[in-house]
């Protein structure tokens, strides 16, 4: 280890979280060098200069959340082509989401078609790009909804949610989960429900059908609707 470069980079590090904390409204606009210093200071173990580990370190200069630096390490990983001066112009927020597409396609990543929509684009327009650019389909805005249950309501609600996992798969999220269980007991009210939401509950289970299955049952519904012409 290189002791005097160690103490450098850590002693600059040290520097720019106190700058933040002063100016509080220009928060974040060094995140790239930031980034790249403590890169540094994971690969060459600079962190043994006081400290038991590198997570110990990240603990101690981020102790409101770590995952901060470790976004900030993804977009020096996997940014490298882009100027720090131009990532930073662009806000952290918005340099996480090309790291994720360039940690994705690697060398095939297509730095200035990314970097042009990333200025053109806002935030949430950008996230919308990524999610599309993932997934294959079209962002759907979320909100988080928080609500109480008593202890002795979570066995009841971890296994209808469990059960629903089981059903769903594993991949599905405990929202996705949570909606199936609530339009299976709509469904069940028919003096409630109506017919969206029977629908909405017919489409969900039949998407969890292997493909073979969702063909044969779609082929079964075109014979029914030939039929039913053919009667007319």
């Amino acid at each position: 280890m290189d002791k005097a470069r160690a103490q450098a980079v850590l002693a600059r590090i040290d520097e720019i979280l106190r700058w933040e904390q002063r100016v509080e409204q220009r928060k974040d606009q060094k995140f790239a060098e930031l980034g790249k210093h403590l890169c540094e200071v994971r690969n060459h173990g600079y962190w043994r200069l006081g400290y038991q580990s590198f997570e110990a370190y990240l603990e101690a200069k981020f102790p409101d959340s770590r995952r901060k630096a470790y976004y900030l390490m993804s977009i020096h990983d996997h940014l490298k082509q882009i100027p720090a001066a131009e990532i930073e112009d662009l806000g952290w927020s918005k340099a996480l989401e090309l790291a994720k597409v360039a940690r994705s396609e690697g060398r095939h990543f297509d730095c200035a078609t990314w970097l042009h929509k990333a200025k053109e684009q806002t935030k949430e327009e950008l996230k919308e790009e990524v999610y599309k650019y993932f997934t294959g389909q079209d962002y759907e805005p979320y909100e988080m909804v928080y609500f109480k249950l008593f202890e002795s309501q979570l066995p009841t609600v971890e296994r209808a949610l469990y059960v629903a996992s089981r059903m769903a798969g594993t991949e599905k999220s405990r929202g996705y989960c949570l909606e199936l269980v609530c339009a299976d007991f709509l469904a069940g009210r028919t003096e409630e429900s109506s017919p969206e939401e029977t629908l909405l509950l017919i489409h969900r289970l039949v998407s969890l059908l292997p493909g073979e299955y969702q063909a044969r049952l779609a082929g079964q519904s075109r014979g029914r609707e030939l039929e039913r012409a053919g009667r007319c």
